[in-house]
This record gives C-alpha cells, structure tokens and sequence, in this order.
C-alpha cells in the first residue's frame, strides 16, 4: 500500500477566492466568446462581463490570477485576454472606435 500520509494537502486555499466572485453563478458564456465570435457582439458581451467584473470583491485577485497563469481566453479580473496581453507586453492596448 501507498504511503500518502507525506503527500501535501488540498491547494484549495489558492482558489478560495472564486467561492466569493461575482460571476460564480453566472455562466461561463457571458466571460468567454464562441469561435469565431466578432465586432459588435463581441463588445457587447466583453461589456457585460466587465460589469459584472466592476462590482466584484475579488476582482484584484481574479486579476492576478489571470495575468500570472497567462489566461489565454476569456474576461477575467475585468480584463479582455487582448487587455492582459497588452498589459504583460507592457503596452496599451488600441481604444475601439
């Protein structure tokens, strides 16, 4: 038999953030685009994201999450993955017309 009584404990302190996030009840498809997803309804749906994201209590913390783990897709900590990428590039991103 395995000895496991070695073996480190749940991480789940590293997430305990999220049980206290805004969007916990929300469906993913309000934070994260469909393929191919473009334009107008793209912005829309980044926008409601990012309200939902305003009011968050985590949102420093979702932020951080997001920028350390590189988090290719979606709106986290209020923003776009093309935000966060600019953001770790150390460049700001274009304004929308």
């Amino acid at each position: 038999m395995t000895d496991v009584s070695r073996l480190p404990g749940a991480a789940h302190h590293f997430w305990q953030w999220q049980s206290r996030a805004a969007c916990r009840d929300l469906g993913s498809g309000r934070f994260f685009h469909p393929a191919g997803e473009r334009g107008e309804d793209r912005e829309e749906r980044d926008a409601a994201a990012k309200r939902v994201c305003a009011g968050c209590p985590v949102r420093a913390a979702c932020l951080d999450h997001a920028l350390r783990t590189r988090e290719p897709f979606g709106v986290w900590g209020g923003l776009t993955e093309e935000e966060r990428h600019a953001r770790l590039a150390g460049v700001e991103p274009a304004l929308r017309a």
